[in-house]
């Protein structure tokens, strides 16, 4: 079977943040949101339930709890019972509402930086304590986890641990021992796990995604997973996400924290859910090479001409973050690529502490896409001369 990630699809005529947020000039590699036609599968699925006619309130779509259930089986190894499953509208609706349910105002909530922006909304909404704690950037540009700076950052006050695995924007797959190593931490200082792992199924030769709360009963005990087909099979617009709760005390805390406020799935989310995680395998399959190799000509070509600038190639997820002080732009860096460049990239300070002077680059596109974009960048460094000395 043979997969097409080749073709340019305009989606400047359609209703895509994307493509509309900056105008027609702008070449977009930012938000996380591929350029690739979902799986036929999910496109059929989708039709028949259109085809159908009556969109009326749905309940739970028979096969879908056996579809995600079978997903997390064959592609992490994880095997869960049903009851531990909470369909929700999103997963940034479901870490939300898990800080709700653990914390209350004026409790912690640890986020390690640098980390996807939405997690800092999550003590705004509630008046929480912020606690962040730094990632280490080593020699190589990969980020490493001070295990003493961790623990050193949890107070009596913590509550609520913000998990991002697979890291974004660094592109970081934990380990099993960094894993382990902060469980055991969180388990010692009664603090309970929230883990995204949106990007789980986008992982790279050599690396394997490990939820953390598959590594033992009682680190289970105290999690909250988060998994969505919206960035693997590109249907984010469809808010569909699934919450992993094995401990009934803890699902039952999480449900009373909805408080009419998040409802339930909709239902052509739910149809998509179900066809991506029961047929969607070969596509993924095809796909990860592709990125992969787009992954590989990135990192190259920042290499090689884009003096200023490195990157450590990701681990997973199909965003690359580009450390860009060494251009000397004299402004932030996503400011320059978007005005002498007319790229759009997202900027390093909306990821909290460290990431200021980088650029989170979204290489989830056809490589024609992404060689135009790299082209302009590069024209841009050299037309001011930038990052030669």
């Amino acid at each position: 079977m043979t997969f097409d990630f080749d073709t340019i699809i305009n989606r400047r005529a359609s209703e895509s943040i994307k493509w509309r947020k900056f105008g027609d000039e702008i070449l977009p590699l930012w938000v996380a949101d591929m350029d690739f036609r979902a799986p036929q599968p999910v496109i059929d699925a989708l039709q028949a339930r259109l085809d159908h006619g009556i969109l009326g309130y749905p309940g739970l779509p028979e096969g879908l709890t056996e579809s995600v259930l079978g997903w997390l089986s064959r592609r992490h190894g994880w095997e869960v019972k049903p009851e531990a499953l909470i369909f929700l509208p999103g997963v940034v609706t479901g870490f939300n509402l898990a800080a709700q349910a653990f914390a209350r105002p004026g409790e912690g909530v640890l986020l390690q930086t640098p980390t996807y922006g939405k997690f800092f909304d999550v003590s705004r909404h509630v008046n929480f304590i912020q606690q962040e704690m730094e990632l280490t950037r080593d020699a190589n540009g990969q980020y490493q986890i001070d295990l003493d700076a961790f623990e050193s950052a949890i107070t009596p006050k913590t509550r609520v641990f913000m998990l991002c695995n697979p890291q974004n924007p660094t592109g970081r797959v934990f380990r099993q021992d960094e894993l382990e190593a902060m469980a055991e931490i969180c388990l010692r200082n009664e603090v309970i796990i929230c883990s995204d792992e949106i990007h789980s199924d986008l992982i790279y030769s050599g690396h394997r995604h490990i939820p953390i709360a598959s590594l033992a009963p009682e680190i289970a005990d105290r999690t909250v997973t988060f998994i969505a087909p919206s960035k693997t099979f590109n249907v984010a617009g469809l808010k569909a996400s699934v919450a992993i709760i094995t401990n009934p005390a803890l699902r039952e805390k999480f449900e009373a924290a909805r408080r009419g406020l998040v409802g339930w799935v909709n239902l052509l989310g739910m149809a998509a859910m179900q066809a991506a995680y029961a047929e969607g395998e070969p596509w993924l399959e095809s796909l990860l090479p592709y990125l992969e190799a787009n992954r590989d000509y990135l990192a190259a070509f920042v290499e090689r001409e884009l003096p200023g600038v490195t990157m450590a190639k990701p681990e997973g997820t199909f965003l690359a973050w580009l450390d860009c002080r060494g251009l000397g732009t004299g402004q932030t860096p996503s400011t320059f690529f978007l005005k002498e460049a007319k790229i759009a990239v997202n900027d390093g300070a909306w990821f909290g502490s460290g990431g200021e002077g980088f650029v989170r680059l979204n290489f989830g596109c056809p490589r024609a896409t992404l060689e135009e974009g790299l082209s302009r960048m590069k024209a841009a460094v050299e037309d001011r001369g930038l990052g030669v000395g």
